[in-house]
Formats: C-alpha cells, structure tokens, sequence
C-alpha cells in the first residue's frame, strides 16, 4: 500500500527537478506533481555555494530557485528531507529511508550525486567538508571562525572557486591536485596555466601533481593533510573537491542499464518503462562528445534536459541536442565555456591573456569544438554558432581579438 501517488514524481530537488515542475505546469500539465528531495530545503541554486553563499555575501533566500509559496500556487508538493532508497519499476512506487511508499505513473530522477570522498586514513575528521549542499557550506563557514589555513584538495572549478573565496576572506589557502595542472580534465593548457598565475598572485599555494595519502588530526579534528611524498601540510580544515558519484544505485537494482550515471536516450527516457533521468546522473549519447555516451555535471545541462523532458512528456516530440555550456567565477574572473573541448588536438589564444580578457578556441580536424572565454562576454555570446556548426575557420582569423566571430560565422 502507497503512501500517496502521483502523476508524475520528481526524484531531486535540484535545479533539475526544480525546472522539471515549472516546464511541465507551464506546458499545461495538470495531474498530481510531486518533488521528492533528500534536503530539508525548498529548491535552491548551487552555484552560489561555492561562490556568494560561502562568501557570506548572499542570504540563502536569495538563492532559492522560487519563493517556497510558488510551489504550492503551482499544485506541487514538495515532500522535503526524504531519501528515496529503493525503485520498484513493477509496482511503479519508490521507498523512503522514512518507511514511505510513493506510487507514481511516470517518474523523473534528479537525484545528483554525492562528493566522492579521498577514500584514505584519516577522512572521517571533523574539519573535513565538501561544497555540495547548504549543510556542507553552514559547516565550512562555522569552522571558518576559528580556522586559518585550509587545504583544497582538487583542482577543478569547484576546489578554485572554494579557494578564491577564502583567499579572499583572509585565509592561507594551500591546493593540492594529483594532475600536473588545475582544471586539466575541462580545459586546455593556456586556460590552466593562466588560472595558476592567477590564483599563486594571490597567495594560493598550488601543489601540482601531488596526490594525498591521508589525513592527520588530534582529538578527532583534522590538523594536517598528508601527501604521498611525505609532505605534511598543516591546516585546521580541508575542503574536499574531487567530484561526484552519480546517485543511481536505486535505479540500477531496478535494472536500469548505467554505471557511471544511468542510461538515457534522447528524450531522457531510461531502460525503466516510464522512468526518465536527468542532470549531473544522467548519461546521454552527446552530438557535441561526437555520440560518446558521457555525463555533464552543470546547471544548464540540467535545464536543458528538463525541457526536453517536459516537452516529450507533453506531447512534443523533442529530443535533447542541446549546446553545452559553463561557467566559473573566480576572483574578478568570469569564465564562460561553450561546447566541450575534449578530444581537441589544437587551441588559439585569441587575445592577450596578461590583459585578463581572453579567449581559449578548441579545434578538432580543424574545426572549433568549444571555447573558453575569460572576462570576454562577446566571444561567448558570437561563438556558439562556430561550435554549433563546427565552423572550419582561419586560424588567423580567429586569433585575431579585434575581428568579432559573428563576422566569421558569416564567412
């Protein structure tokens, strides 16, 4: 016996759950709709985390994706603070940690994903956190008052972002990644060594190519982060930020096909009859990935699915060819990324990157895949059409800063 059913259930709160319930009200769904998050609050950004709300420059009201009356105005109930641990695809009802059943007609999972941990002695301390929920920043900000130096671990956008703020907020930042540069799984060379630049300018202490052993602490709390070459670095709280695992195993004992992320065709529909997935869990074949079956983890990404989603649960015929794109803010630094640069076997520098506005163009076979534009909103802007088209372009051309890339999408 069902605690409650639905139409259709949202399994995530985040912000691809969230857009999931605006689309389908707005293209006139009107059965029973439910939110199902494992947070006791109402649907929030989570970009800010990393950034203003941890920076204390921005109240987390302000960080809701709607006024916590929207969803009621909306006919949708948001069930909070559950944690859905089992799918029963025949009986079409989910499992609470609480004891619930949950019949649904269809189901979409917007379930995230957890940090993954450093898996070594040591990282149960207190004083270790990761930057993924409002619980994970509360615990940062509240060891903040007392901590002074604090170890990163992790180069990618997350662990820099983290970084930016608490250099900022007065504290010695140390960051430690296993990889002979930051950001070397998303970005280019130029890009990583211009962010280096930065960050060193500022006082960050970048260790490259260091990998952590474990993680030593006194009277239950961390003190220091061991690395695999004997360095001890000394610290009063470690900010963890290497990734994410899918939350999909509920799925996957259904029998839905994945691994890394569950299966999605391009409607977002999974192996599961009537189950659909979106967001950083769902692993799609991507047109602009050359049909390589890959996960995105961003915000847009997200969106983009929960349109087409919505679109094909309302009768359109919609399938998800959607332009990815990024973004980071670091410092005074705005970066916005359009397509994916892996797989590039070339890049342009298009600009001067001592001028701090610059351009990374990505090519493959001579064609432009992506690019990473820093403090250079237009080139962001004008570019897509050379990555949605996968423009074969001079290359002198698109060096050149002072010829806008409008004008060689026209040529």
């Amino acid at each position: 016996m069902t605690d409650a059913q639905y139409d259709i259930l949202i399994v995530g709160g985040g912000h691809g759950g969230a857009q999931a319930a605006i689309a389908l009200r707005q293209r006139g769904f009107d059965g029973t709709l439910a939110i199902v998050g494992d947070e006791p609050e109402m649907p929030y950004e989570r970009p800010p985390l990393s950034k203003e709300y941890l920076a204390q420059k921005r109240e987390f009201e302000r960080i809701l994706i709607r006024p916590t009356p929207f969803w009621a105005e909306r006919g949708v109930d948001v069930l909070l603070d559950r944690r859905v641990d089992a799918v029963d695809p025949n009986g079409r009802s989910v499992a609470t940690h609480r004891g619930e059943s949950i019949g649904y007609g269809r189901l979409i999972w917007a379930a995230g994903g957890a940090p993954r941990r450093l898996g070594c002695d040591g990282e149960d301390l207190a004083g270790i956190h990761s930057v993924r929920s409002r619980a994970d920043v509360d615990a940062i900000v509240a060891d903040l008052v007392t901590a002074t130096r604090v170890v990163v671990v992790g180069g990618g956008y997350i662990g820099l972002e983290a970084a930016a703020v608490l250099t900022g907020l007065g504290k010695r930042v140390t960051v430690v990644e296993a990889l002979e540069r930051v950001l070397a799984r998303v970005a280019g060379e130029p890009l990583s060594r211009f962010y280096e630049g930065e960050h060193r300018a500022r006082g960050v202490d970048l260790r490259l190519s260091a990998q952590v052993s474990g993680i030593e602490g006194t009277n239950g709390r961390a003190t220091a982060v061991r690395l695999t070459d004997g360095t001890v670095i000394p610290c009063e709280l470690v900010i963890v930020g290497i990734g994410i695992v899918p939350a999909v195993d509920p799925l996957i004992r259904a029998g839905a096909r994945g691994g890394n992320g569950v299966l999605v065709d391009g409607q977002c529909r999974t192996t599961l009859p009537d189950v659909f997935a979106i967001g950083d869990c769902a692993a799609h074949p991507n047109a602009y990935a050359q049909g390589e079956v890959i996960r995105l983890e961003s915000v847009q990404n997200a969106v983009d699915q929960a349109l087409t989603l919505a679109k094909a649960m309302t009768g359109g015929p919609d399938h998800y060819r959607a332009l990815p794109t990024f973004w980071s803010d670091q410092y005074d630094l705005r970066l916005r990324t359009v397509g994916l640069s892996r797989g590039h076997d070339a890049t342009i520098v298009r600009g001067d990157p001592e001028t701090r506005s610059f351009a990374v163009v990505y090519l493959r076979s001579g064609r432009v895949i992506a690019l990473d534009c820093v403090n250079a909103v237009k080139d962001s802007i004008q570019g897509r059409a050379l990555v949605e088209s996968q423009a074969v372009v001079n290359p002198t051309d698109l060096a050149d800063a002072t010829m806008p890339l409008k004008q060689l999408v026209t040529a």
